[in-house]
């Protein structure tokens, strides 16, 4: 993807002017344009203002009556090609308008080349650090790219490559652990959940370790689920919920995307990036409801619902992040339904039991306008874990109902007991196409991470 925003114009950059709902405009010829096209200043309202020549001298952009920078995802799409500039917006709230306007650049179009007639891109504002910015709208498009392309070629393998390109980029060591090694090196969980794939597409277990030499560095572990599709297994879903379910990978995305972050910023922190790739797939060989699995952690699970797969993986990934003694575990999945029915699709849940990196996670998504909500890890519903037959279920009993919840006090009995850690049911997609959010993949809660790790280790 070219760079949506460049160090300066190669020519005349248009410039784009912000104007609050209700504000006057001074100038009479553009003043005179903007009524007659009823430009009134509502968020997000856009109006070109032609020059004599009949080219585009200004851009009207409506603020609304609060301004929020975000909003300038939707400018790169809706703008004609070529080089523009914000006028007289400088600081804070231009540089993350900046940031906005790269990720609302972003397009998916590895099947379906799109006539390139050029594309709109932005002057960074002055006092933006184009470098950071540049490489924050990378991350998420990168995480946006492994989301939209389909299972048949973002399968195990191809999250692997990913990842060992990931770490040689910053000279970080890597190690993959696939098919039946798996159960050699103790993660009988993700082996059960992806044997039943062909050998092409064999359950792996991904590992980075970056600076782990530097042992005065705090350690940070990020986990990411990789189910890169999700028929359900023998409980087997419906076609409509297994119409999306290439986006199952999402948290595996994110995890790599932000590891990615973290080495390129140069935080000074040791880094562990664990990323558990299956298939779960149907065979004669697939796990099955009833069955007792082992997990690293030496806890054994009553599989009451091969479609709760996720937390399976995530159970042994987990385990071994706190064979590291983390100071810190964030942990992405595309975990549960649950999460959207009680947020929906633009509010990811996080959940931990740590108040000041519930305060950290909050703030930094308030800051950078990548928001996320806290849910309660209620200790009430843990019994909806139990089993008869193991030392706990993957379905929790109907009773409890909150499966988000439940979801992650799931994974909670496998979180590092070292540090702190935090769950993020993300849901890594855009149900609904407008301006700068098209259809398809999304990065939720990345640039809240980044934010937060930020201002802990920088």
């Amino acid at each position: 993807m070219p760079d949506a925003v460049i160090p300066s114009a190669e020519g005349h950059a248009v410039p784009i002017r912000l104007v609050a709902e209700g504000a006057g405009i001074t100038d009479g010829r553009v003043a005179a344009w903007a009524r007659a096209n009823g430009f009134k200043g509502a968020r997000g309202e856009l109006l070109a203002v032609p020059g004599d020549d009949g080219s585009v001298q200004t851009i009207l952009w409506g603020a609304g009556e609060a301004f929020d920078p975000m909003t300038a995802r939707a400018l790169a799409p809706r703008l004609p090609a070529g080089d523009y500039a914000f006028e007289g917006m400088q600081g804070g709230d231009a540089a993350l308008a900046a940031l906005a306007f790269a990720l609302g650049a972003y397009r998916f179009d590895r099947y379906k080349p799109r006539k390139d007639n050029g594309a709109a891109r932005l002057v960074a504002p002055d006092g933006a650090d184009l470098d950071d910015l540049t490489r924050i709208a990378a991350a998420a498009a990168l995480a946006r790219e492994m989301v939209d392309t389909p299972a048949a070629d973002m399968g195990p393998l191809q999250i692997e490559t990913i990842a060992r390109e990931i770490a040689e980029e910053s000279g970080a060591a890597i190690t993959v652990t696939t098919g039946d090694a798996l159960l050699e090196a103790n993660y009988p969980a993700v082996h059960a959940v992806g044997r039943a794939a062909t050998a092409l597409r064999a359950p792996r277990l991904i590992e980075i370790g970056w600076n782990l030499d530097k042992t005065d560095l705090p350690l940070v572990a990020l986990v990411g689920k990789g189910v890169v599709f999700d028929t359900g297994g023998l409980d087997i879903k419906p076609a409509a919920g297994m119409r999306n379910m290439k986006k199952d990978m999402g948290g595996s995305a994110h995890a790599l995307a932000l590891g990615r972050l973290v080495m390129q910023a140069g935080l000074k922190v040791r880094l562990v990036v664990l990323v558990a790739a299956v298939e779960n797939a149907i065979s004669a060989d697939a796990f099955r409801p009833g069955d007792i699995l082992s997990t690293r952690a030496g806890l054994t699970v009553e599989v009451g619902n091969t479609d709760a797969e996720g937390r399976l993986v995530l159970a042994d990934a987990l385990a071994r992040a706190g064979e590291h003694q983390p100071d810190l575990t964030l942990d992405f999945a595309t975990l549960t339904g649950a999460a959207r029915i009680a947020l929906g699709p633009e509010l990811p849940p996080v959940y931990t039991d740590d108040e000041p990196l519930a305060a950290d996670l909050l703030e930094a998504a308030c800051r950078v306008r990548d928001p996320l909500w806290r849910m309660p890890l209620w200790p009430g519903y843990r019994d909806s874990l139990n089993s008869e037959m193991a030392d706990l279920r993957n379905d929790s009993a109907a009773w409890a109902q909150a499966g988000s919840v439940t979801a992650a006090l799931f994974l909670q009995r496998f979180a590092p007991k070292t540090g702190v850690w935090a769950h993020l049911d993300i849901f890594a997609w855009n149900p609904r196409a407008r301006p700068g959010h098209p259809e398809g993949g999304e990065a939720q809660a990345l640039r809240a991470c980044f934010a937060m790790l930020r201002s802990r280790y920088a």
